[in-house]
Order: C-alpha cells, then sequence, then structure tokens
C-alpha cells in the first residue's frame, strides 16, 4: 500500500474479524455432512477446502511457515498446495485447525496493534508490501467475507449472511490497498488521468486512482467518476463476475473508466 493512504483502523479490523469468524462458525456447523463436501463456487474447491484454506492462511500468520507465502511468486498458486494437504482431513480436524488458527490470529492482530511493529511493511507474494497489522486483518476479514458470501452461500443455494458498516469497511480498506499495489506495480495502460471511485452503502467511500495507485480525494479534476454498491464490490472486483453486469454506473470519460475497470481483480 503506498503512502497516500490513511493508516487502517485496525481496532475496527480485530472486532470485524471476530464478527466474520462467528459468523463462518454458525454457517460451517449448521452444514450436513453433503454440504460439507459439495462443490463451492471456488473453481476446484469444495466447502470443505474453502474452510481449510481460511484455517491454513490464519495458521500461516502465527507460524514460521508464513514466510514461505510473503516470499510466493503467486499467492493463487501457493494457497493450492495447503488446500491439497488438507483434502483428506476428516472435517472435525478441517475445523479444529480453523478455530485454534483463527483464535490465534485474531490474538496476534490485537497485540500487533497496539505495538510499532504494526507500522513494519511486509511483503505479501506478488501483491507488494503492507503495513503487518493491515495485512493479518485485512487479509482474514477479506477472506472470511468473500468466500462465505460469494463462494460457499451461493453454491449451496442458502441466502447469503448478512454484514454491517463496520465489517464493509474492514474488507473495502483491504482491497483498496491492494488494488492500490496492484496498479502501481502494473499500470494499466492508458490510465493517463485520475478516475473516482465511489462505493455507497455501509462502510463506502470515495477514492481516486491514477497510474501511481490509490490516493484520497482532495482538489483537483477527475476525468471519469466510477459509481457502485459496496456491497459488489467484493464479487465483481475479484473477478467474480463482471462489472458490466453489476450495478456500476459511470459519469465522465467513460472508455478510460472501462480500462480501468477491466484491469480490477483483487486476489
Amino acid at each position: 500500500m503506498t503512502e497516500r493512504l490513511p493508516g487502517a483502523d485496525l481496532r475496527n479490523m480485530v472486532a470485524a474479524l471476530r464478527a466474520e469468524r462467528t459468523e463462518m462458525l454458525d454457517f460451517t456447523t449448521s452444514l450436513s455432512d453433503g454440504e460439507w463436501t459439495a462443490p463451492s463456487a471456488a473453481a476446484g474447491w469444495r466447502i470443505a477446502d474453502v474452510v481449510a484454506h481460511i484455517g491454513a492462511t490464519a495458521r500461516g500468520f502465527c507460524t514460521p511457515g508464513g514466510l514461505r507465502t510473503a516470499l510466493a511468486p503467486s499467492l493463487e498458486q501457493f494457497n493450492e498446495d495447503p488446500v491439497a494437504r488438507r483434502r483428506d482431513w476428516s472435517r472435525a480436524r478441517v475445523m479444529a485447525e480453523y478455530q485454534l488458527a483463527g483464535r490465534r490470529a485474531t490474538t496476534l492482530l490485537e497485540v500487533v496493534r497496539r505495538t510499532p511493529i504494526t507500522r513494519v511493511r511486509v511483503p505479501l507474494a506478488e501483491l507488494g508490501r503492507y503495513p503487518l497489522g493491515l495485512m493479518i486483518g485485512g487479509a482474514l476479514v477479506f477472506d472470511h467475507h468473500t468466500h462465505l458470501r460469494h463462494d460457499i452461500a451461493p453454491a449451496l443455494g442458502r441466502p447469503v449472511p448478512p454484514t454491517d458498516a463496520d465489517r464493509m469497511r474492514a474488507v473495502l480498506t483491504w482491497m483498496i490497498a491492494v488494488l492500490s499495489n496492484q496498479v502501481a506495480q502494473a499500470p494499466v495502460p492508458g490510465l493517463d488521468a485520475r478516475v473516482a471511485l465511489t462505493l455507497t452503502g455501509p462502510g463506502g467511500g470515495t477514492w481516486w486512482i491514477d497510474e501511481a495507485g490509490v490516493l484520497t480525494p482532495s482538489d483537483g479534476p477527475v476525468a471519469a467518476h466510477v459509481t457502485a454498491p459496496a456491497l459488489t464490490f467484493p464479487d465483481w472486483g475479484t473477478q467474480r463476475s463482471s462489472w458490466r453486469d453489476s450495478d456500476v454506473t459511470i459519469t465522465g470519460d467513460a472508455a478510460l473508466a472501462a480500462r480501468l475497470l477491466d484491469a480490477v481483480n483483487v486476489i
């Protein structure tokens, strides 16, 4: 994340992570054995695999092995190995790791946010460097929120669990930080003027995006303005769906905005 964005509200991140863990536990404990092993909307992963992935990610923040994630050339590819190793685990074993690792990661975040180490910038595969506190809280809240509401519940035909402004604010803080790094590291061709992104509703806000990443709005012009509900951003912002099929409105230079939106893929 560049310094052009304000620091994350880590106290809110801790609360959001606790709330998302409770939501995941409530949801998964209600599943039948058939639902537990059913395909999720994440390609090649069952519901059990998605939960195993989140548990393994939380464990990685609390063990020396987590360093391998930081040095991996591709985060998505790196995520496959822990899931494969857990594919034959029993449901009880997957859930036991998920609960223990999630609890430890939440405690770690609570401790880290109170110390200067929270501002130390650490790498996360190809996603760039992030302050440690933001990386722990943001990545885990985002994983919980997005997998549960877009990969698990819809695949089972179940109602999507509700969220709130505080949890959405944590999710969007992480997504915008990742987007900022991605744009800075791989500039969008033709992004030669600023585009404003406004996400409305719970946890929303407005950000400016240019060839150097994301920054908070200030004085000055923007060439295009993109507006969408905050609740939909984790779906089309991760390319689970197309922004063209979502409730996205563009004013100003539509071609410029489209070039940017086509490139948005927060992982």
